[in-house]
């Protein structure tokens, strides 16, 4: 989701926020929620606009195994 502004009289991305949303077996939660807290260091489009634009991030995770049963 993107939050854009008015500047003059062009409009401007100001803020971006994305939500993960992953299916994965309830043992990789923790690690999952590892990478997410320092995934956008190593994300070429965060690096690239996060200097100009706000960026947030959240998780949000399902079971796999619940899918399946």
């Amino acid at each position: 989701m993107g939050e854009i502004e008015k500047d003059g009289h062009v409009l401007v991305v100001k803020r971006i926020h994305v939500t993960y949303h992953l299916r994965l077996p309830a043992d990789q939660r923790e690690v999952a929620e590892r990478v997410h807290e320092f995934h956008a260091d190593h994300c070429p489009v965060a690096r690239t606009i996060g200097g100009c634009v706000s960026i947030t991030t959240s998780l949000e995770m399902e079971d796999l195994e619940a899918e399946t049963a």
